[in-house]
């Protein structure tokens, strides 16, 4: 009899737990086995698949725990994005007089990557008994600290981690190239990635080509990005792949080649709700409202319901394309429709745009009737729109505020000192200038990059120091000359040195 119930309660999974496992638990009652603690364990397991709170019932009441329990209801949290409920169990465990092994530290590790603790108090403490119980030499293990020390954004500490690594897997050479190409560090992101390859221990898989586009992306390095497509699009199981496609929607988009995402996007046999959402967001950051709205409409016929992020990508398409009575619409029908509270990014879109539109007056009665505090991102919008249509009024009123909530961000004082040029007022710019100049603040100039010989050159407003050979002039007017031939080819970032030679004579 126990081996029976325990077979039908391994073999549960997500879509029988709601009724194999509770027929099952029912029986265990019945026939008095609920103190089985084989039982008890193989309960907890298949409850922890869909039925958390069921689960921990069962923990709770167990009069014996093992160390497979303590890790199953560990695990479950923080698959379940849970990491606080994870990391108090852990405390649990430690409060009962025992430790944790190789199976516990890897979710636990997670855990605090989760909960941001970029101090890295706990999450070093881990890695201290991860080196005092021995567990140095286990894969997982190892990989988990780096990866922790990387999401953290511990650079120097994920380093020291992944040379010290007696084996590298692909998991190991994702979490390094992911924790660079999150600091920034994009270049070196490629070059993880390059040696990546080289290693034959490792390969790239679905969890390698999402980071490598999104460094593509923010690279502008659309040549790569394409190349990693041909790569994608001759293995099956990644053509296939949702967070691929979704990664290539966004990076096209990134990149300025929306025919290019909107070929991706129709060519998904299967999407969820990221797909849609990007896609939308793609017409939105390319002035394309209309076409934003009409998916946006497409995608809940087809029964997928918006959620939060979805809803901003929506509400910033219509800024964008200045559809204000769209976009009023669709704020009002968060609460009606949707049944949840605007978040700030939903009452910042709409500031912008109705800020764009000069609607002030119904602006700031939006944002005083924020259940929130109005954070910097929304007096941000109101001070972009006064920005626009110079009210000096409103625009000193968002600028006061930003002063206050950022008060080293230099575009705040440059967007007021622009009201103030536009309007005469010099005397007001003066003192504006003066304050910056006191906090030590100055304007990022704007900057552009464009890839050349496969080398990236950057350009910055007002900067003609630009060092390509002895003939500063007749070099700006080549460079000029090649930035035209670039411009003429669609969808096209990349020269090769033939002809690049080619452009500057």
């Amino acid at each position: 009899m126990t081996s029976k119930f325990s077979s039908i309660l391994r073999n549960c999974n997500p879509r029988t737990v709601f009724t194999h496992a509770k027929q099952t638990h029912v029986q265990i009652l019945i026939h008095g086995l609920n103190h089985d603690i084989t039982l008890q364990t193989d309960l907890l397991l298949a409850y922890s698949k869909g039925l958390l709170l069921n689960a921990r019932k069962v923990f709770d009441r167990m009069r014996e725990r093992n160390m497979h329990s303590w890790n199953i209801i560990i695990s479950a949290y923080v698959q379940n994005s849970m990491y606080h409920d994870g990391l108090n169990v852990f405390i649990e465990l430690l409060d009962s007089g025992m430790k944790p092994d190789h199976y516990s530290l890897p979710p636990l590790l997670k855990a605090c990557a989760g909960t941001n603790d970029g101090v890295g108090s706990l999450g070093v403490v881990l890695h201290g008994m991860v080196v005092k119980l021995g567990f140095e030499s286990y894969v997982v293990v190892a990989s988990s600290v780096l990866d922790y020390y990387s999401k953290c954004g511990k650079l120097k500490d994920a380093k020291m981690v992944f040379e010290g690594l007696l084996w590298k897997d692909t998991v190991s050479w994702n979490s390094m190239a992911l924790g660079l190409a999150k600091a920034g560090m994009h270049f070196e992101a490629l070059d993880c990635f390059r040696n990546m390859l080289e290693n034959r221990s490792a390969k790239m898989d679905s969890m390698t080509i999402p980071t490598l586009l999104n460094v593509c992306g923010k690279l502008g390095d659309v040549i790569k990005g394409k190349e990693i497509h041909g790569q994608v699009l001759k293995n099956a199981f990644f053509c296939n792949d949702i967070v691929i496609g979704n990664s290539l929607i966004d990076f096209y988009s990134r990149s300025g080649c929306l025919c290019d995402a909107e070929k991706v996007f129709f060519g998904m046999k299967d999407k969820n709700l990221v797909t849609w959402t990007t896609m939308i967001s793609s017409y939105g950051v390319h002035g394309k409202g209309e076409e934003a709205l009409t998916l946006f409409q497409k995608m809940k016929d087809l029964g997928f319901k918006p959620n939060s992020v979805t809803l901003t990508a929506i509400l910033a398409s219509c800024s964008h394309s200045g559809l204000i009575d769209q976009g009023r619409k669709i704020f009002k029908s968060i609460r009606s429709l949707y049944d949840f509270e605007p978040s700030v990014e939903h009452y910042a879109c709409v500031v912008d745009l109705l800020s764009r539109f000069g609607c002030f007056d119904e602006a700031l009665r939006l944002i005083n009737g924020m259940n929130m505090v109005p954070p910097a991102s929304v007096w941000g919008a109101l001070l972009a729109g006064s920005l626009v249509h110079r009210n000096i009024k409103v625009g000193e009123m968002a600028a006061y505020r930003l002063f206050k909530l950022e008060p080293n961000n230099a575009s705040n004082y440059v967007a007021l000192c622009s009201i103030y040029d536009y309007r005469g007022m010099w005397r007001d710019a003066s003192k504006v200038k003066s304050k910056m100049r006191m906090l030590g603040l100055g304007k990022t100039p704007g900057c552009s990059w464009i890839l050349i010989g496969g080398e990236m050159c950057t350009f910055y407003q007002g900067d003609f120091n630009l060092d390509f050979g002895t003939n500063t002039t007749e070099n700006i007017k080549g460079v000029v000359r090649a930035l035209h031939l670039v411009l003429s080819e669609k969808n096209t970032f990349h020269l090769n040195k033939e002809e690049t030679n080619r452009a500057t004579q």
